[in-house]
């Protein structure tokens, strides 16, 4: 039982040397007698005993590895803590074997010596606002190095950046002061427009006023235009009227009384408003006054016959 189970052990072993599966995800690197001998894609393989082996396994798809944090001095002289992320994938299994001892240490390593070169050419600010380009100069950078490695850098993914608490602190002051900055020019703003509305506003109202008042004088003339119109016509009419009634029978007498009348009933009043009473000087006078009634009521009647023409 004890040579069975030794050579059970035997065959099984034996046949752990020969044959090998490689899982999908994997490529292997066979060496005979030490040296390369070919790769092994995924599938079911056979080794010579004692004389193949498994050198190295490479995984096949792409790989992603933590990049450490590490301090930074930007241009400014202003010290940050940067990590990120690496994205790498072998597409030669040969030269990752072969080409360098650790593809994985190395592309960390150039990664962190890349990043830390690049921000020492950016301000701070720069820094913090410019992730895209720093990291595509750390993929183009670790690329061209990798070249002879059989990897390639996918991309590269800025994770932190972190100021000093002293700068932190810094820039808290700086973006409160900013923001002041921004609520008074806002707040300024706001009073300026407020001011232009107001003005434009009363500059409304003036020029409203002004037409309105235009209109209101311009209304005002033309009625008492009107109105002046209309009585000029009305006083012609009157006196055409008059000058009608004169030239008539008995016109003359009329016109006498009427303005005896009224020389006799503004005498009165006259008499009524002063103290000192007023006498004509003569009667002569008075008789005076009637005859120039007379013979203006006369001239008034023979204006207003109508002349005849020729027979």
């Amino acid at each position: 039982m004890t040579f069975i189970t030794l050579f059970a052990l035997l065959i099984i072993f034996v046949l752990s040397k020969t044959a090998i599966i490689v899982p999908a995800r994997t490529i292997c690197v066979k060496e005979r007698l030490g040296k390369f001998a070919g790769i092994m894609n995924p599938g079911f393989h056979i080794l010579v005993p004692f004389i193949d082996r498994v050198a190295y396994r490479h995984e096949a798809r792409e790989q992603v590895f933590d990049v450490p944090a590490q301090s930074c001095i930007s241009r400014d002289n202003i010290q940050i803590e940067v990590d990120g992320l690496v994205y790498i994938k072998v597409l030669d299994p040969v030269k990752a074997s072969y080409g360098i001892e650790n593809y994985r240490v190395a592309s960390i390593n150039l990664a962190q010596t890349t990043m830390r070169s690049e921000v020492g050419k950016l301000l701070l600010h720069e820094s913090l606002s410019e992730r895209e380009k720093l990291n595509n100069t750390v993929v183009s950078e670790i690329d061209k190095a990798s070249a002879s490695w059989g990897i390639k850098v996918l991309r590269y993914e800025i994770m932190n950046i972190i100021p000093s608490a002293q700068v932190i602190h810094t820039l808290e002051k700086q973006m409160e002061a900013e923001r002041e900055r921004r609520a008074e020019v806002t707040k300024a703003t706001a009073e300026k427009e407020a001011l232009i509305n107001t003005s434009e506003g009363e500059k409304q109202e003036a020029i409203n006023l002004s037409e309105g008042e235009k209109n209101k004088r311009i209304n005002e003339a033309q009625g008492k235009a009107e109105q002046i119109s209309i009585l000029a016509d009305a006083t012609a009419f009157s006196i055409k009227r008059v000058a009608e009634a004169i030239s008539k029978p008995g016109g003359n007498r009329a016109v006498k009384m009427r303005i005896l009348e009224q020389f006799i009933t503004e005498s009165g009043k006259i008499l009524d408003c002063v103290d000192v009473q007023i006498v004509p000087m003569g009667l002569a006078n008075i008789k005076g006054v009637f005859e120039g009634i007379g013979a203006l009521s006369g001239s008034l009647n023979y204006n207003s016959r109508p002349t005849k023409g020729p027979q």
